[in-house]
């Protein structure tokens, strides 16, 4: 018997796209106010919320609540998915307006994988209530900044605390790309790499249990490195 239950809300973006949505909601006491949003790979080519289904269950099961979502053109989602992922900025800012208002959070921790890690930090400064953020494979490099790059700006001049997760044999980022961009980075930043792992292996199953240590660990520490205002 899981430790979990499931909701299955759907929420409508102010373009009046309707984004199918999953609630991942602990059996058990939640352990506080947080709620924790996940944002899938690049819908383009094949990103879903299904594939987060893995880390968003191990957050329950720790007590606290995880949403996936599927962004615009993908699954039973209406509308159409974007190349550079700036009209999925809009989903993001919604579902963290459907999470305040209906789960009754003012603590969000935004979590983006592969090119959702770019379209949530774009985010990040448009939704008062997102508290962290965690990219696990924000695609730095030079290629991918052709379709990414606009997003960097937006979570590097973010003050709010920011946790970058990457394998060491990513394809689209090198470590030294990612030290790189993080050196003008605003605000408390940390790194987590992980030694010989690839960029599409880090999104598999197999690191799920991984990737919700780091993100417990980090939601945990999140006291102690709000921004000064």
């Amino acid at each position: 018997m899981s430790n979990y239950k499931v909701d299955y809300p759907t929420v409508e973006t102010p373009d009046k796209v309707k984004l199918s949505a999953r609630v991942f909601i602990p059996k058990e006491e939640i352990k506080d106010n947080s709620v924790i949003v996940l944002v899938h790979p690049y819908s383009i080519l094949g990103g879903r919320q299904a594939l987060l289904k893995g880390i968003a269950t191990g957050l329950a099961g720790n007590g606290y609540r995880a949403v996936t979502f599927d962004m615009r053109g993908v699954g039973s989602s209406t509308g159409r998915a974007s190349l550079t992922g700036f009209a999925e900025v809009k989903d993001v800012i919604a579902v963290c307006s459907w999470v305040s208002q209906n789960l009754s959070s003012h603590r969000i921790l935004l979590v983006g994988s592969s090119a959702g890690a770019p379209i949530a930090g774009s985010a990040v400064d448009q939704v008062k209530q997102v508290v962290g953020y965690v990219s696990l494979g924000y695609p730095f490099g030079m290629m991918a900044s052709i379709l990414f790059g606009r997003h960097h700006k937006a979570i590097l001049r973010s003050s709010k605390p920011k946790l970058f997760v990457m394998g060491t044999r990513d394809g689209f980022t090198s470590v030294k790309q990612l030290q790189n961009k993080l050196k003008s980075a605003a605000g408390h930043n940390e790194t987590h790499l992980l030694e010989g792992v690839s960029h599409f292996e880090m999104e598999g199953p197999a690191y799920d249990a991984d990737m919700v240590k780091l993100i417990l660990r980090f939601i945990n520490s999140l006291e102690d490195k709000q921004p000064v205002r």
